[in-house]
């Protein structure tokens, strides 16, 4: 087995997740529960098989991590649970408090390199190798000497992450920036959900210091959002208040914004109990005290930000693709579990159950299986869509972001969309061939941000984290998925 990253193999946006990671494995949980808790964050988007397969093979997964050496919080000798929104009892695994995903990440990380696993750092994947219709290797640079190289192997799986880099405030590191879904697409593979992109309500918001997660156990252990005059105001959009769905909150921290004129609202855990707070969320409270906040003491700004991408390559149960002996699991692929908002701390269990069974096919399967999807409703030929004559300036990553935070975030309407598809499509005519790191992540955030656009104004609904001004409810002939194919 070879794998393939484009800088050091620990950095990846796993290694940032504060929350946890969700299973079913409390006394008076079941996968059951789990489920109907998925679907109904999902807003009719989800695939029911996969859910039921997440959430009935999680408490398994967890059993691997914990033989593993993963080092998840306990209380009184067992397993401590937590809760986070729109989950409806406690089912959320932590290690070290809020460093969740760096505990997972960097432990499967040294097993990969003790085991007879080749790891190959600083290689960057530049094109998906075909043999006719079948995926048989990847092409890769070498971002330090850009000497490029091809690999083949008997199946290419893609473990590449999000995009979160397409936009101005994001959670996301700055890998993070589309490279395996706009490979699967330039290859020919299928993308589904790719509007559906979720924004974190509570991001640190200090002038001067980078993006922050702050994470939402911080609100699931007690923490409650005021506006800049002090007042609670999340019951006043949603009964659940701070537990309402993300994409609720956000998009009541950004009305709240709009009203007081300011660029942030405040997080408060200062009534809780100092000692529980610095010990609950080690990571958090040492990052803002380095930058002049106590949260024992003080209200944390926040906003939001870019977090995490529900679309992408389009796979079954098994991970597989449409293209022969291609495979995706994790942030890049579209399972169909999180449907339209993905359930908080289901991230990282879907990688782990999806990627386990990535493994299994592969092993199992022989070279250029057919994968066994079912029909592709609302298909797209994104390549020949016209493209507009514009006057406009050239691209860069920060102008591509500012487009894509402005007409393409939280708060999305017809002309803003309108407007985003057209610089997208112009520059997309424009670009030149990419030569170094920075210029591929720069193609490939190009390529996602249009399909996101795109499918964006295609729906002409508000579902889960696709929110439209000019079309505020949810419409029945909307509840199917948005397909785009390279002709």
């Amino acid at each position: 087995m070879l794998i393939l990253t484009k800088g050091s193999i620990d950095e990846c946006n796993t290694k940032y997740a504060q929350g946890g990671i969700a299973a079913a494995i409390g006394r008076d949980d079941s996968p059951g529960l789990h489920y109907e808790d998925t679907m109904t964050a999902g807003a009719g988007l989800c695939d029911p098989e996969a859910v039921r397969i997440l959430t009935e093979e999680a408490p398994a997964r967890i059993t691997d991590l914990i033989r593993f050496g993963v080092p998840f919080d306990t209380n009184e000798g067992e397993v401590a649970l937590a809760r986070e929104a729109a989950h409806s009892v406690n089912r959320i695994l932590h290690a070290g408090g809020d460093a969740t995903g760096e505990h997972i990440e960097l432990t499967l990380a040294s097993l990969a390199r003790l085991r007879n696993i080749s790891i190959l750092e600083y290689a960057q994947a530049t094109r998906i190798l075909m043999d006719g219709v079948a995926a048989r290797g990847i092409e890769a640079m070498d971002t330090r000497t850009h000497t490029t190289l091809e690999y083949e192997g008997r199946h290419v799986i893609l473990a590449s992450g999000g995009a979160g880099r397409l936009f101005t405030l994001t959670t996301n590191p700055e890998v993070t920036t589309g490279d395996g879904i706009a490979l699967a697409y330039q290859a020919g593979a299928a993308l589904s959900d790719m509007e559906f992109f979720q924004f974190h309500p509570t991001a640190l918001r200090l002038p001067g210091a980078a993006v922050f997660l702050i994470s939402e156990a911080v609100r699931g252990e007690g923490g409650v959002l005021r506006n800049n005059k002090g007042e609670r105001f999340m019951l006043d959009y949603h009964p659940q208040g701070e537990l309402a769905p993300r994409d609720v909150v956000a998009r009541s921290i950004v009305d709240q914004m709009q009203r007081s004129g300011e660029d942030h609202v405040y997080l408060d855990i200062t009534h809780l109990p100092s000692q529980l707070v610095s010990a609950r969320f080690p990571q958090i409270y040492r990052f803002c005290l380095q930058h002049g906040v106590d949260i024992t003491r003080d209200r944390i700004p926040v906003a939001p930000a870019a977090h995490y991408m529900m679309g992408g390559v389009k796979t079954n149960v098994w991970g597989e693709t449409t293209i022969p002996n291609l495979y995706a699991c994790g942030e890049c692929a579209c399972t169909g579990v999180h449907g339209a908002n993905r359930l908080a701390s289901n991230s990282l269990m879907e990688v782990l159950v999806f990627g386990h069974r990535v493994v299994e096919r592969t092993v199992a399967a022989p070279r250029a299986a057919a994968p066994v999807l079912g029909p592709l409703d609302g298909v797209v030929d994104f390549a020949r869509c016209p493209e507009p004559s514009l006057e406009l300036p050239g691209l860069s990553l920060a102008r591509l972001q500012g487009l894509l935070w402005g007409e393409v975030g939280i708060l999305r309407t017809g002309a803003g969309l309108q407007k985003a598809v057209g610089v997208l499509r112009r520059w997309d005519t424009t670009i030149g061939p990419p030569s170094d790191r920075s210029t591929h992540e720069l193609a490939n955030l190009l390529t996602v941000g249009r399909l996101m656009a795109e499918a964006a104004l295609i729906r002409e609904e508000s579902r889960g984290a696709h929110y439209r001004t000019d079309f505020t409810e949810p419409r029945d002939d909307w509840r199917h998925h948005i397909v785009f194919a390279k002709g």
